[in-house]
C-alpha cells in the first residue's frame, strides 16, 4: 500500500474541497485533495457562481483571470407565471463588485481553482482516488485509506475534511448521521439547443402544475423541470412525446428545441434532499459543504454555501495549523460561524417548497395572474433587492482574512 502524509487531507474535489485546498496550500500548509473521478467533467451540476464567491475571488486576486473564462451573466431573475412576466430579483440593487450571477460549467470553475492551487508546492490532488475508510487511533481520526488507479493509498493527516458531497462516504464511515427535512420535489435536468429567438435572460416558467427553469449557457439552455416528489415514473410511463409536449406548452419558445430530447437518457433525474449534520466534527475530522448540509437546487445556492464554508474553514484552520494541530474547538468555531446561514437558507428553501411549490405542483389549472406577493415586486422594484441579496450574497457572507497569507 502506498503511504502518504499531509497536514490536511480533503476528501472531495468539489467547490468546497478545492477552494479549501487552495487556501491551505497558498498559506504554506501541506494538503492532499482526493477526487474520486478521473476529471471534473460532470454534466448537470450546479453551474452558478454567485456575487459572494466572486468577491472572494477578488480578495484572492483571481477574479480578473476567472472572468476571462467563457460565461454568461444573469442580472435579473424573471418568472413567467401563466401569462405574466415578473422580475423577482434584480442584482443591480446589490452593492457588490459583480452584480450578477455568472453561469459557467462547474468543471471550468474547478479546473481553474485546481490550476491556481497547483502553483503552490504544498498542494497535491489525487484524481480518480476515493476515500474508502477512516484511519483512527483511539477516538481520533488520523487519516484515510483511499482507492486509487494503482491500488490502495493510505494518507495520514492531522485533520481529515469530508467535502465529498451529499452522499459522503467519509460521513458514512464516521458513523455520523444526517437529519433530513421532508422535501416535496424532485428535478429533471436536460439540455435544449439555443436559437436566435430565445429569451435574453434566464427564465422560470410556471403554469398548469409545472415549473421549468431555463439557464442560459450560450449555445444551449440548461433546463430543470421541477416535479412532485416521486413523479418521474409516471412521467416516463406517459411517454417521451407527452413529455416534449408538456415542455413546449409551458415554454412555447422551445417548441422546436424539445425534439432534441430524443430518449430518456438525455433526461437526468435528481432526487432532491435537504439535510444537515447536528455536529460537523469529531476529533481529527471536519465536514463542510454538502457533506455537512445538502441543499435544495432552489436558487442555485449550493455552490455558494460550499465556497463560503471553505472560506470560513480557511480563516480558522490556517491560524490553527500554524500554532499546531487543529482541535475540536477550532472545528466548532467553523460550525458556529456557518450554522446560522446554512439553517436559515435551508428553512427558507423548505418554506418556499412547502408553501408555494408543493400546492402548485398538485394543481393543474391554467394560471392567468401571478400571486399578489410577486406583484409587490413589480410595484416596488427596490424590493427585488431582498431576494437578490439572499440568492447572490446569502445570510452571512464570508471574506478572506487579510492576515492569512502574510
Amino acid at each position: 500500500m502506498q503511504k502518504l502524509t499531509a497536514r490536511c487531507c480533503i476528501s472531495g474535489g468539489g467547490p468546497a474541497g478545492i477552494v479549501l485546498g487552495y487556501l491551505l496550500a497558498r498559506a504554506g500548509i501541506d494538503v492532499i485533495v482526493l477526487e474520486k473521478w478521473p476529471d471534473f467533467f460532470r454534466d448537470f451540476r450546479g453551474d452558478t457562481i454567485h456575487p459572494s464567491t466572486m468577491e472572494n475571488l477578488h480578495e484572492l486576486g483571481l477574479l480578473d483571470d476567472f472572468l476571462k473564462l467563457p460565461h454568461q451573466k444573469t442580472r435579473r431573475m424573471t418568472l413567467k407565471i401563466g401569462e405574466e412576466d415578473v422580475t423577482v430579483a434584480d442584482f443591480a440593487h446589490v452593492k457588490v463588485r459583480t452584480p450578477y450571477i455568472a453561469f459557467i460549467p462547474q468543471w471550468d470553475f474547478l479546473n481553474f481553482m485546481a490550476a491556481q492551487a497547483k502553483k503552490y508546492p504544498h498542494f497535491k490532488i489525487l484524481m480518480h482516488t476515493e476515500a474508502m475508510q477512516l484511519v483512527e487511533e483511539g477516538e481520533r481520526v488520523v487519516g484515510v485509506i483511499a482507492q486509487g488507479p494503482e491500488g490502495p493509498v493510505e494518507i495520514r493527516a492531522e485533520l481529515v475534511v469530508g467535502a465529498d458531497g451529499r452522499h459522503s462516504t467519509v460521513r458514512e464511515k464516521s458513523g455520523m448521521k444526517s437529519i433530513e427535512n421532508g422535501v416535496p420535489i424532485d428535478v429533471l435536468w436536460f439540455r435544449l439547443p439555443a436559437s436566435g429567438s430565445d429569451p435574453e435572460q434566464s427564465f422560470g416558467y410556471m403554469d398548469e402544475g409545472r415549473a421549468l427553469v431555463t439557464l442560459d449557457r450560450g449555445d444551449y439552455w440548461q433546463c430543470a423541470l421541477i416535479i412532485a416528489k416521486g413523479g418521474f415514473d409516471q412521467i416516463k410511463q406517459d411517454g417521451l412525446e407527452k413529455f416534449q409536449m408538456m415542455i413546449a406548452r409551458l415554454a412555447p419558445a422551445f417548441s422546436k428545441a424539445v425534439r432534441e430530447i430524443s430518449d430518456w437518457e438525455k433526461v437526468k433525474f435528481l432526487s432532491v434532499t435537504i439535510d444537515h449534520l447536528a455536529k460537523w466534527y469529531k476529533p481529527g475530522l471536519l465536514f463542510i459543504g454538502d457533506a455537512a448540509h445538502a441543499m435544495s437546487p432552489m436558487g442555485g445556492v449550493g455552490i455558494n454555501l460550499a465556497v463560503q464554508d471553505a472560506v470560513a474553514a480557511g480563516n480558522v484552520l490556517i491560524p490553527a495549523f500554524r500554532k499546531g494541530v487543529p482541535t475540536e474547538a477550532d472545528c466548532a468555531k467553523i460550525q458556529e460561524r456557518r450554522w446560522f446561514p446554512t439553517r436559515m437558507t435551508q428553512r427558507l428553501q423548505a418554506f418556499m417548497q412547502d408553501r408555494f411549490l408543493q400546492p402548485y405542483l398538485h394543481s393543474h389549472t391554467h394560471i392567468t395572474r401571478a400571486p399578489w406577493q410577486l406583484h409587490l415586486l413589480a410595484r416596488f422594484p427596490i424590493l427585488r433587492a431582498i431576494p437578490a441579496r439572499i440568492v447572490g450574497i446569502g445570510f452571512r457572507p464570508e471574506h478572506i482574512r487579510k492576515d492569512l497569507f502574510s
